[in-house]
């Protein structure tokens, strides 16, 4: 009887295996026939092609795209490689509506996307260097600062920053690192925790009328290195509006100034820049730095928002020092994710 009934289910399944077997392939051949010698094939999917070729525009010439109206360049720059989606969207569209012309079209938003992002599906990260810093936007409102400190701490970073730093929590993130670092130094709401020597701890003007934004010198083993931290303004997306970020953009360039003008040749800069690297207008930072993810990472590394991250607009920057390897840390009691990086000081090596 055991024997009858393992054979009864047995059937049964090859019985729905071979039902749908013949529903795959009328799906395929729906797909496929009517292809060869229908010269509607060139005729058919004309807006799913013009989608296509106004898609691919929009990511090559993203750059020319005007600021005037409500930020639209920097908004579609943040959100860059999101558009990358649409791709598959409009290859299914091509080949449900038996489209040649489609199918040719989809192709180039595809190239160019490859193009821009391509590098970034590549694991660049290396063994080696001698210094890990590490970044992390805590939260004012952050219910946990004591756990979000270990948590960076637990990183094994050398440096860390700190970003949004609520005055009355303060206290509690000195007490939770200071078994790690010994040196540290909070200028207004952002602050610098360090496992070696810090010097010329200053506050940088970045414009807002508040401090957001510091410099100081960590004296390593390899040498002294300027480090920046900053937390330059929010931006906001409102209908009425657009995308809010004149003050976002004043403070980047005052941020520019201040790293061009610095006397020593390495320097690191950690914060949140609240945009990314393909954001014109963090040019004056951008154009006289190098990303750490995007020299040394894997992947995007997007930070904001914890909870689904969309964007790196956390960074580590760095000039005069060589980026071996970069990554996103687990999530905190933040609404972003810390990021960290470990560099190389002698680029010579």
């Amino acid at each position: 009887m055991a024997q009858q009934a393992y054979v009864t289910e047995t059937d049964g399944g090859g019985s729905g295996s071979e039902r749908r077997g013949p529903g795959f392939r009328r799906l395929a051949n729906r797909l496929t026939t009517g292809w060869r010698g229908d010269p509607r094939i060139w005729r058919r999917g004309l807006v799913t092609a013009a989608v296509a070729v106004v898609l691919a525009l929009v990511m090559a010439a993203h750059a020319h795209i005007p600021n005037r109206f409500g930020n639209l360049g920097s908004l579609t720059e943040t959100f860059l490689p999101w558009l990358g989606l649409c791709v598959p969207v409009l290859l299914l569209l091509a080949v449900v509506r038996r489209s040649a012309t489609a199918l040719i079209a989809v192709l180039l938003p595809a190239v160019v996307w490859l193009n821009l992002f391509g590098g970034l599906l590549t694991d660049k990260a290396a063994g080696g260097g001698d210094l890990t810093v590490a970044t992390h936007n805590v939260n004012a409102d952050n219910a946990d600062p004591a756990g979000t400190a270990r948590s960076v701490a637990a990183s094994g970073a050398d440096v860390v920053a700190l970003e949004e730093l609520r005055a009355s929590a303060v206290p509690t993130y000195e007490d939770a690192l200071a078994p790690t670092y010994k040196y540290h130094s909070v200028q207004g709401t952002v602050g610098v925790w360090s496992k070696y020597p810090l010097s010329a701890v200053a506050p940088v003007d970045i414009k807002l009328g508040w401090t957001r934004a510091m410099r100081a010198t960590v004296t390593t083993p390899q040498g002294p290195v300027a480090v920046y931290v900053a937390h330059l303004p929010s931006v906001r997306v409102k209908l009425e509006a657009g995308f809010t970020a004149r003050q976002r953009d004043t403070s980047a360039d005052a941020l520019g100034e201040a790293i061009a003008d610095e006397r020593l040749e390495k320097v690191i800069l950690l914060g949140d820049l609240n945009g990314t690297m393909n954001d014109r207008a963090l040019n004056a930072v951008t154009s006289q730095m190098r990303s750490t993810q995007g020299a040394a990472g894997s992947g995007f590394g997007f930070s904001w928002p914890a909870s689904f991250p969309m964007a790196r607009i956390d960074q580590i920057m760095v000039k005069g020092v060589e980026p071996m390897s970069s990554w996103t840390l687990p999530e905190t009691g933040s609404d972003h994710l810390p990021v960290a990086a470990r560099v190389r000081m002698d680029t010579q090596s």
